[in-house]
């Protein structure tokens, strides 16, 4: 399978911001998905139509899609579309299309368990369905896929009416990278807890941390905190210690990528030095995230695979040159914060505090 970009739609260079999503899958199961590109963010809402797994590889890689919710759903579809053209196959060679599409999407990104979780249903239900005439098995999948992107954005909704009461009081919150919307079906993970604190109290203002080396923070959640009319400042990730030094920020909010079994979570780089800050400062802090995040099959965080991307990613912003040609460059995409710094972790079923294994059995179930 190659690697070549889908191209660019310019239709909806021009789609009101309050009908954005980070992905809309248009017509059946023969459809396509259309991906919000959020490399172009703010800047421009653009969306890359994909028509085969190919494309939708290549977007998970390159982050115009992202947010480990947001990853998984995009795979799920991109397994539709690598059945679409299934119909001169038989049983066994159906079935070897199928688990090869689903092995090639995962090779996509290391760390979001929710990749795995969504390909993993996606090959269940195409072994249960493979004998069946293609058309059929077609079906099953996109049928599947939509659950999976249905379920999303029902879990997003639990997890910001479980979330919002922890932050009754709080009067600054501070969050890292976006898990918002974009990251999500709907309404996000860590923001869909700040948004519904905020409609409780609006005064409720965000500390916003860039996120370096790709802004996450800068481009994205605080262009989603402003469509949300939530009270929010944007900082550099450097700035943290010195904002809760001040007595600024009540509560940390973050999103998570992969739950370990014991509770260590893997977030976006920065998060561990976040999670220290606050723990120096007497600031509880706060990880929210569906149980599709949770990697029951990890005993810790030391097992979680960490990806490392490219050095021009450090060296480059928006395209220009910062760094001398030639420097060495160390860029893993994610750290992984212990359970022991985690005051506790907002689920679509219920909150888990404290953050260990006994915990996470009782809300999560055995």
């Amino acid at each position: 399978m190659t690697h070549e970009s889908p191209r660019a739609s310019s239709a909806n260079a021009t789609l009101p911001r309050s009908a954005v999503q980070s992905l809309q899958w248009e017509g059946r199961e023969r459809g396509i998905l259309q991906l919000l590109d959020q490399t172009q963010l703010p800047g421009r809402v653009e969306y890359l139509p994909c028509r085969t797994a190919d494309d939708v590889w290549h977007a998970i890689k390159r982050l115009s899609v992202r947010g480990a919710p947001a990853i998984g759903i995009a795979a799920a579809y991109g397994v539709v579309l690598g059945a679409q053209p299934l119909e001169s196959l038989g049983p066994a060679d159906r079935a070897s299309r199928v688990h090869a599409v689903c092995d090639y999407l995962a090779t996509s990104r290391p760390t979001a368990v929710n990749l795995f979780w969504a390909i993993e249903r996606m090959r269940a239900t195409a072994d249960r369905l493979i004998a069946v005439e293609p058309a059929k098995l077609l079906l099953g999948l996109w049928q599947e896929a939509v659950a999976i992107h249905g379920e999303d954005r029902e879990l997003c909704k639990r997890i910001g009416r479980t979330g919002g009461p922890l932050l009754r009081g709080c009067k600054q919150v501070l969050t890292h990278c976006n898990a918002g919307g974009l990251a999500t079906a709907e309404s996000g993970t860590a923001l869909a807890v700040i948004c519904e604190a905020h409609t409780a109290n609006p005064q409720l203002h965000v500390w916003v941390d860039e996120t370096r080396p790709l802004m996450q923070g800068a481009r994205l959640t605080s262009w989603e905190l402003q469509q949300a009319n939530v009270p929010c400042t944007l900082i550099t990730d450097s700035m943290a210690g010195a904002v809760m030094q001040q007595g600024l920020v009540d509560a940390v909010v973050v999103g998570a990528d992969r739950i370990a079994a014991n509770g260590d979570v893997a977030n976006k780089i920065g998060t561990y030095g976040l999670a220290r800050l606050a723990e120096a400062h007497g600031i509880p802090f706060f990880v929210a995230a569906p149980h599709s995040t949770f990697d029951r099959n990890l005993p810790s965080g030391d097992l979680i695979p960490i990806e490392e991307r490219a050095a021009d990613e450090v060296a480059e912003v928006a395209g220009q040159r910062i760094a001398p040609q030639g420097i060495a460059v160390y860029n893993p995409a994610f750290d992984v914060t212990p359970a022991r710094f985690v005051t506790a972790i907002i689920t679509d079923r219920g909150i888990i505090q404290p953050v260990d294994n006994a915990a996470i059995d009782r809300v999560l179930g055995q």
